[in-house]
């Protein structure tokens, strides 16, 4: 695979992991709720009983600026906000302005409540913004995200992120039996705009989503429903997405489920309540919010996440299947 001569080289990196990996990417997420009870995500069934976090189990804005600032030195060069909807906790554009400046920042989010708060995410130094719109028909949208919102909704968010100078992805999971028409149908409705559109195949991300392999909608099978797609090479190491262009139009496939991408794998993710994942579909995490709350520096923190990391050495998807065990639900981790 090409990589861009902007990428750095692997042996620059301060800290790899088992599989010469480096951490480059940190996935945040400030809030364990949602607005939204999408079937492949968060069914209702498996959540209306939920007990939430309460205030004081999820880390605040300063511990959580802590852990970036140690992760710096590490390697770290990107933070993506995520939930639950990161749009949920109440002033996340103070958060984001406490974040250092050199990084690359960005959220996903159902985009519910984007247009509200376009403008001051893009004031507060978020630099771009990944939309989840699975549906333009009000029909498809409201069985897929269990909701009574509309993608009119979405699509104001997302126009009025564009007018704020955000740079914006639409992610689109494509579920088989669920919204195989999305696939031309969103590709479509953003040709001509400045908006990349992200399909992702149905994962068997946590337990409660009812995966089954019957439902995946390969990347292959998606890009047969579109024509003139021209392959490009990735923006950088560790980009997830099979990136196409169909004219000036840019689409990809996140295909973790028929070419799982393990291999190139730089990201780690903060639960709302502290502990490190190492892996999407991981079992557990490691707990820092003891460390912060026993008063822990940034050395510290740093070293902390320097040995997680360095004995890492996951690679689900790339061995889906063997010795399963339950895994953590992706609303607690982001995605």
């Amino acid at each position: 695979m090409h990589i861009l001569n902007s990428d750095l080289l692997l042996g620059t990196y301060m800290v790899t992991d088992a599989r010469n990996r480096p951490l480059r990417d940190l996935r945040i997420s400030l809030t364990d709720r949602c607005n939204m009870r999408c079937r492949y995500c968060m069914p209702r069934e498996h959540f209306n009983n939920h007990q939430f976090l309460d205030k004081q189990e999820i880390l605040s804005y300063e511990e959580l600026n802590l852990i970036v600032e140690s992760l710096v030195p590490l390697g770290l060069t990107k933070v993506r906000l995520t939930g639950g909807e990161p749009l949920l906790r109440r002033d996340v554009c103070s958060f984001i302005a406490m974040l250092p400046k050199e990084l690359d920042i960005a959220m996903t989010t159902n985009g519910i409540l984007l247009e509200k708060y376009a403008s001051q995410l893009a004031n507060s130094g978020l630099s771009r913004v990944t939309v989840s719109l699975d549906a333009l028909d009000t029909e498809t949208f409201q069985a897929m995200g269990d909701t009574n919102a509309t993608p009119e909704t979405v699509l104001r968010g997302i126009e009025a992120a564009r007018m704020a100078g955000l740079k914006v992805k639409v992610n689109t999971v494509i579920r088989a039996g669920y919204n195989e028409h999305s696939v031309e149908k969103i590709a479509e409705r953003f040709l001509g705009s400045d908006v990349i559109v992200r399909y992702i195949e149905f994962m068997d991300v946590g337990e409660t989503n009812s995966w089954n392999d019957q439902e995946v909608i390969t990347g292959d099978m998606m890009r047969k429903m579109l024509e003139n797609l021209v392959p490009v090479s990735p923006n950088h190491r560790g980009e997830v997405a099979n990136r196409y262009l169909r004219g000036t139009q840019e689409l990809g496939f996140i295909e973790s489920v028929s070419k799982p991408f393990c291999g190139d794998c730089n990201r780690a993710r903060i639960s709302a309540d502290g502990s490190m994942y190492t892996c999407l579909f991981a079992s557990k995490g490691n707990d820092l919010k003891s460390l912060l709350r026993m008063g822990a520096t940034k050395e510290h923190i740093s070293e902390a996440v320097r040995s997680i990391w360095s004995k890492r050495d996951d690679a689900y998807s790339q061995n889906r299947g063997e010795n399963e065990t339950q895994k953590i639900e992706m609303s607690f981790i982001g995605g």
